[in-house]
């Protein structure tokens, strides 16, 4: 009985593990974009600290360097760039800190509680982006949901499951069910 019990905590372990070690992966990978808040941060230089949110053109001002193109890269890549940047003539050894503070939403309508848009989180599925609309209403068929990616050109909306993945940017349709 012991033995069982520490083998399960030792799994249980590893399964929390395992799933904070895959949103950090999903936080590395994930490509900034419009409507996202950022937060630069260097260590010991607090005028170099800065909050922004990346507008429509992908580009954020940041003092001292001008305009940086953010948009389509991750917070490591933007952590690198200033830094190569700042070694160029303004600091020795400069530390850099970037962090998403708050995500570009998804939207969600139809057949839930609360629908709207809703920030998005790494490792979103359908089910819980459902879930953060308050559920899905009486009439909600199962069977009719649908996302529109925000990658998609044609705007054509694709069948989805419940654990369908979510994008930053989707639009998740929930159609009424007839019995």
């Amino acid at each position: 009985m012991v033995s069982y019990v520490v083998r399960f905590c030792l799994g249980l372990a590893l399964l929390v593990g395992a799933g904070s070690a895959f949103a950090q992966e999903a936080k590395e990978r994930y490509l900034l974009g419009e409507g996202d808040k950022i937060s630069i941060q260097v260590f010991d230089e607090p005028d170099l600290t800065l909050d922004a949110q990346v507008g429509a053109s992908g580009v954020i001002n940041y003092s001292y360097l001008g305009d940086l193109r953010v948009a389509g890269k991750t917070a490591q890549e933007i952590e690198q760039d200033i830094t190569r940047l700042l070694k160029d003539g303004y600091l020795v050894n400069p530390s850099v800190n970037v962090t998403v503070e708050e995500y570009r939403p998804f939207y969600i309508n139809g057949e839930v509680r609360s629908p709207g848009s809703y920030p998005y989180q790494p490792g979103l599925t359908l089910d819980k982006a459902i879930a953060l609309a308050g559920g899905l209403t009486d009439r909600a068929s199962k069977r009719k949901m649908y996302v529109v990616p925000a990658s998609s050109e044609d705007q054509k909306q694709i069948k989805a499951k419940m654990q369908t993945k979510i994008a930053p940017g989707d639009i998740i349709s929930i159609r009424e069910g007839f019995f």
